[in-house]
């Protein structure tokens, strides 16, 4: 039995990079880690790629509220001219507005303690949401 690949959406930040995963076939997109932005990130994107038989990517791209271009938004493409050197595997640009603070709203309402890496990783969730409803 081939097992399909799953995808992994990454809410980028300057510090943080967000992860959520779905399975091809459920196509349930779950939080599943926060990676930091240091030199080691891409050894330990991959480790994540290979563990979890990951078979396409999609990246959170922020815009103003207007649709516009940000710092942010450049920031964030030159992420994906990296990425796209460092991992051979296809990779899809989703807009994401306000996901993260929609993820903090979510955490906030739950009544519990969290850090800033579990609003990165449920803001990741959204954007992978967001791009399987699309779809």
């Amino acid at each position: 039995m081939v097992v399909s690949p799953n995808i992994l959406a990454l809410d980028v930040g300057t510090r943080r990079v967000g992860i959520a995963m779905a399975s091809a076939a459920a196509r349930l997109p779950q939080p599943l880690a926060t990676l930091q932005r240091d030199d080691s990130f891409f050894e330990k994107l991959k480790a994540v790629i290979e563990s979890e038989n990951i078979g396409q990517l999609v990246v959170g791209l922020p815009r103003s509220l207007t649709g516009d271009s940000t710092g942010q938004t450049e920031a964030t493409q030159t992420f994906v001219a990296e990425l796209k050197q460092q991992i051979d595997l296809p990779i899809q640009l989703q807009d994401e507005a306000v996901t993260s603070r929609q993820a903090e709203n979510e955490l906030q309402s739950r009544g519990r303690a969290y850090r800033r890496e579990d609003i990165d990783a449920l803001a990741a969730t959204y954007i992978l949401e967001d791009f399987l409803n699309e779809g």
